[in-house]
């Protein structure tokens, strides 16, 4: 597995981030910052792929409906965000995210505030979930009859 850049980091986590989420956090911090939309909040369609078994020939699972956004701070910075659904104004939230976090005066606050909180929520969602497949897991095995031996 490679490792992950620090905005790769971030980028994932406000991806998988849900806009009530976000929007609870971002009342934390009380910023109001100035930025104009570059690339206004649009949803359009992506085209999943998946393996048999993680490792087999790509195939076509479907698509799912995804929204961007790509802001601008006064400053010239681009912040960019993608999400999976049809939800504009978190789109939008998430690109602010990403510009605010590139701003060293305000990167610390931001992470601090918003992302290391939705990194943890993220990976407790996730400890949960794989304690839930342990829990349903089904060992197989044969019993060998003493007449096949």
């Amino acid at each position: 597995m490679t490792q992950l850049t620090e905005r790769q980091h971030w980028m994932s986590v406000l991806a998988h981030s849900t806009a009530s989420q976000l929007d609870a956090l971002w009342q934390t911090v009380a910023l109001q910052p100035a930025y104009t939309p570059v690339r206004p909040a649009e949803i359009g369609l992506t085209r999943l792929q998946a393996r048999m078994g993680g490792s087999g020939k790509r195939f076509v699972m479907g698509d799912a409906t995804v929204t961007r956004a790509v802001v601008q701070l006064t400053d010239g910075t681009l912040g960019f965000s993608y999400v999976l659904g049809r939800d504009k104004a978190h789109a939008e939230r998430c690109a602010l995210v990403d510009a605010l976090m590139q701003q060293p005066e305000t990167h610390a606050l931001i992470h601090e505030k918003i992302i290391a909180p939705l990194a943890a929520l993220r990976h407790e969602q996730r400890q949960l979930r794989a304690q839930q497949i342990a829990s349903s897991k089904v060992d197989f095995f044969t019993l060998m009859r003493g007449d096949n031996a």
